[in-house]
């Protein structure tokens, strides 16, 4: 709570809230979903160890294991490359000292990378990301007033992107629609933070998407409502949104059956 990265100073994180929000996220990928998640154990020495994501970019039997942009964080890759070795993925080690890549910096879109270049993520970081990842084209996008390019977006369906409505996330989303050969269709709702979001397609369920709770974005929620297709998990991310964190930064998707 008081050690964790901040791009601003704010209101101190309500442990015991963080910790509801935080069983409440886990509780709907176990128990509602039926997601097999595996938990890694709390690190004290890593007060940012709990934003799993930006850690590892997995997509399909590869794992890139990440160069966090801020020092402070770096070891926590070692407790990622553990549990992901366990899952007898490819693994692949970031270890050019010159490379930074924070996994919040990373939008796949099933068809394609696109890579956030901000205070935590380089071009070198997106040029190895491209290396891991052959099959896929990569795009680079500037992220100024932002953590991470997922701040302000993500994917909500299958060719949907959420995108937040500040003059830097329209800009960002801009630049993406150039570099792409595809054209996706866009939902785009008023606060920039709400517009992180979790997709997932899930064969029993279909398309389900985690979003935030109307009591911390109303007006975003009700975008989201539109979406009749989907089944709608509403999720209050209030205290680590304090600390930056967003819904996608808790969890690391890996669409393989554990043996664990």
């Amino acid at each position: 709570c008081r050690q964790a990265l901040r791009s601003a100073a704010g209101p101190e994180v309500d442990f015991a809230r963080a910790e509801r929000e935080y069983q409440l996220y886990v509780g709907v990928l176990r128990g509602k979903l039926g997601l097999q998640v595996l938990e890694l154990p709390a690190d004290e020495s890593l007060p940012d160890c709990v934003f799993v994501e930006d850690a590892a970019v997995v997509c399909e039997e590869t794992a890139l294991l990440t160069r966090p942009g801020a020092p402070s964080r770096r070891k926590e890759v070692e407790a990622m490359k553990k549990v992901l070795e366990s899952l007898n993925l490819n693994i692949v080690e970031m270890v050019d000292e010159n490379a930074t890549l924070d996994g919040g910096d990373v939008l796949f879109t099933g068809r394609e990378f696109f890579v956030g270049l901000s205070r935590r993520t380089n071009q070198r970081g997106a040029e190895i990301l491209a290396d891991t990842f052959k099959d896929y084209a990569v795009s680079t996008v500037p992220v100024h007033d932002s953590l991470h390019l997922k701040s302000f977006c993500s994917m909500a369906g299958p060719n949907l992107i959420a995108i937040g409505s500040s003059e830097a996330a329209q800009k960002a989303l801009k630049t993406m629609q150039q570099m792409s050969d595809h054209r996706y269709d866009k939902l785009t709702v008023p606060d920039d933070a709400a517009a992180n979001c979790i997709y997932l397609n899930i064969p029993s369920k279909g398309h389900v998407l985690l979003h935030r709770a109307p009591e911390e974005y109303p007006e975003s929620a009700k975008v989201f409502e539109k979406l009749k297709d989907h089944m709608l998990i509403p999720i209050a991310n209030t205290e680590l949104e304090k600390v930056d964190g967003s819904l996608t930064c808790c969890s690391v998707l890996i669409n393989k059956t554990s043996e664990l």
